[in-house]
């Protein structure tokens, strides 16, 4: 039984698209509110909130709709492509908006736009990946993802958007734009989801499904300790998310005005360091297991953000370098095993919905945390809070998941990989 890494590739391009903008997002709004509109980090950190806040509601929405929806393209690349188009216009229209009220409301129809494909995006790559390869399948999923925030963090360093005091992004929003749109390209021009979905039910038939199977002994309804699992699961997504979206939020500022150094080149380490650990991870999960691996990872990143609270404006770089890439590599390890937990849970036919539920818990969390770390940044002053809060919520996330004890990968069966490996 094997991956096909080109469709995984192809498929992953509608990831790249979501994290090229959210990239974009997470580095510039912030500093657009503070710089442009000389917002206070409370509520610049409340702005920041408001696609979280639509995410909570409209992600289940779009994650479930899909599972309903049938066209010739497929049920989820409808939704990629007018959600990416509307994203692209509203977003290049609002890097010339010149008043807040005006920027606000260009800011909610991006993020609407955003939030009707996001979950149809991801959910996609289980819809075409049988189960025991989900976790292999998401790793190239999220190193697709990663490139595309590596290539807008190298327009962050080419646009200088990192200089003190910058307003203008205009001409960086352009380029982001231009990267969203060329990776939809790739996408519908290569993507043949019903043909790659059907190929995959056919597969799942041969190898079984053992958490299907023991639902189905309770009329097709989740066990009560597969439920257990699941709202363990997305407790812990929720606190690992409210520790690293505080940093990912008010990261570029941190660097700007605490750190006085360039915030883009410490996120490409990061980031570089992530795709370095994406296939190594995802395979590390296939020997010992999803949840091991995972515990692994919040433990490094709660190393990683505990230690960079000691990093000041006069240590040397390579403290930073250093644990921002046990950072990156502690968020590839997270990230490509506890979206496959929670959809290892789902039937073929609610996989969209159980991404929906996934996204529910991050969205929740990142609602929750550039409030209320924007608040205490305030009050005690950012040096004092972004790190240890983040250190902390990760620790807490670190003690949900030690009791999960659903949605790890098991192994198929000798006869349906017998007649699997002869088909391949």
């Amino acid at each position: 039984m094997k991956l096909n890494y080109k469709r995984t590739i192809l498929v992953g391009f509608g990831f790249f698209v979501i994290s090229a903008f959210w990239q974009a997002y997470d580095t510039i709004v912030p500093l657009i509110l503070t710089n442009k509109f000389e917002m206070q980090q409370g509520y610049s950190g409340m702005i920041m909130a408001l696609d979280n806040i639509f995410a909570v509601f409209l992600l289940p929405i779009f994650g479930n709709l899909p599972d309903r929806t049938s066209t010739r393209f497929g049920r989820r690349t409808p939704y990629v492509f007018f959600g990416t188009l509307a994203a692209s216009v509203f977003f290049v229209i609002l890097g010339h908006a010149q008043s807040l009220t005006v920027f606000v409301i260009l800011l909610l129809c991006c993020l609407l736009s955003m939030a009707t494909f996001r979950s149809p995006a991801v959910a996609l790559m289980p819809d075409v990946t049988v189960k025991p390869l989900r976790s292999k399948g998401n790793a190239i999923i999220n190193l697709m993802g990663t490139a595309g925030g590596i290539i807008i963090l190298l327009f962050a360093t080419v646009f200088k958007t990192s200089t003190e005091g910058k307003t203008d992004f205009s001409a960086y929003i352009y380029a982001v734009v231009g990267v969203m749109l060329a990776g939809l390209i790739v996408f519908l021009l290569t993507v043949k989801e019903p043909k790659w979905a059907k190929e995959m039910e056919e597969e799942t038939a041969k190898i079984g499904d053992t958490e299907a199977e023991e639902r189905t002994e309770v009329g097709g309804k989740l066990t009560r300790s597969q439920l257990v699992s699941l709202l363990l699961i997305l407790a812990s997504v929720a606190l690992w998310y409210i520790g690293y979206n505080a940093v990912t939020s008010k990261y570029s500022v941190y660097a700007t005005d605490v750190l006085h150094v360039n915030y883009a080149t410490t996120l490409l380490i990061a980031q570089g360091a992530a795709i370095v650990a994406y296939i190594p991870v995802g395979l590390v999960a296939s020997r010992i297991g999803r949840k091991k691996t995972i515990l692994a990872g919040v433990a490094m990143l709660t190393v990683a953000f505990g230690g960079a609270y000691f990093v000041s404006p006069g240590s040397s770089p390579l403290f930073m370098t250093f644990f921002f890439a046990l950072a990156g590599i502690a968020w590839a390890t997270i990230n490509v095993n506890s979206f496959p937990m929670v959809v290892e849970l789902a039937k073929g036919g609610d996989v969209g919905k159980y991404t929906g539920f996934y996204y529910t818990a991050s969205m929740a969390a990142q609602i929750v945390t550039p409030v209320l770390s924007g608040f205490l940044m305030d009050e005690f002053g950012m040096r004092n809070v972004l790190f240890p809060y983040a250190s902390i919520a990760c620790a807490a996330a670190f003690v949900t998941m030690f009791f999960v004890r659903h949605g790890d990968s098991r192994p198929a069966a000798k006869k349906g990989l017998e007649a699997l490996d002869a088909d391949d």
